[in-house]
């Protein structure tokens, strides 16, 4: 076992399937919905048709972490939304984790993770039917070139390029597992507030100047807050602007 793994137990009541290779986590979290008894996760050592945000293409080459966590949908979709928020957060504590240096990440609003400053990682929800699928994509060994991301986006780095770490998909799953039931326990218990607490304690540029780009405008200002309802709110010299969708850029 590699530093930075640890043995930790499975989940109880969330099922785990483990792929050679697939096309997507998210396609096959869809396929197998009609034989599901409960959540589960499902991880593919490779995907040859993986996606990202607003269908962009997502590389994942064997060495990085793809998997997707399915479940049942008993929110409201805007309530189920907030779980990219407990998805982030457990992936937050897992690289800490692993890699006993949790100070060098950070949360990106909505979806990602920062590894000094570059993204680390990603997370994709859909609905598919009453289930909630949480498609996570991991750069552990390999990231993107620059010319694989948007003009202007954060630069794409991994946990081994960056840190020198080289961790292993299946024990990296473990651990965010286990994360995740503990965060969504919470989440189910006590509701968005406490996991919203939790992470604007490591959320990037709190108080800074960022953009957020959607498919229809632009916004600059100070990024102020993430309300109850997950928004990013920007202070602007019109005022205070709440953002329920867009890309952020610094």
């Amino acid at each position: 076992m590699k530093k930075g793994e640890k043995a930790v137990p499975w989940p109880v009541g969330y099922g785990r399937f483990v792929f050679d290779s697939l096309d997507s986590t998210l396609s096959e979290a869809a396929r197998m919905l009609p034989t599901l008894q409960g959540p589960a996760w499902i991880l593919a050592h490779e995907q040859t048709a993986a996606r990202g945000r607003r269908g962009r293409d997502w590389s994942t080459p064997r060495g990085n972490f793809a998997a997707t966590l399915v479940m049942r949908r008993v929110e409201v979709p805007g309530v189920a939304a907030l779980r990219s928020f407990v998805a982030s957060l457990a992936l937050y504590r897992s690289f800490g984790a692993m890699t006993g240096q949790p100070d060098a990440f950070a949360l990106k609003w909505p979806n990602d993770v920062l590894l000094q400053g570059g993204k680390v990682a990603g997370i994709l929800l859909e609905s598919v039917g009453d289930h909630l699928t949480i498609g996570i994509g991991v750069n552990l060994r390999h990231a993107p070139g620059a010319h694989e991301v948007e003009a202007g986006a954060v630069t794409p780095v991994s946990v081994a390029g960056v840190l020198g770490l080289e961790l292993e998909a299946a024990p990296f799953l473990d651990v965010l597992a286990a994360e995740y039931a503990v965060l969504e326990s919470q989440f189910q218990t006590h509701g968005f507030a406490p996991i919203r607490r939790a992470w604007l304690a490591h959320a990037a540029r709190l108080g800074e100047v960022i953009t957020a780009r959607s498919m229809r405008d632009e916004t600059r200002g100070i990024f102020e807050d993430v309300d109850l309802q997950g928004s990013l709110v920007l202070a602007t010299p019109k005022g205070r602007v709440k953002i329920t969708a867009a890309d952020v850029f610094f």
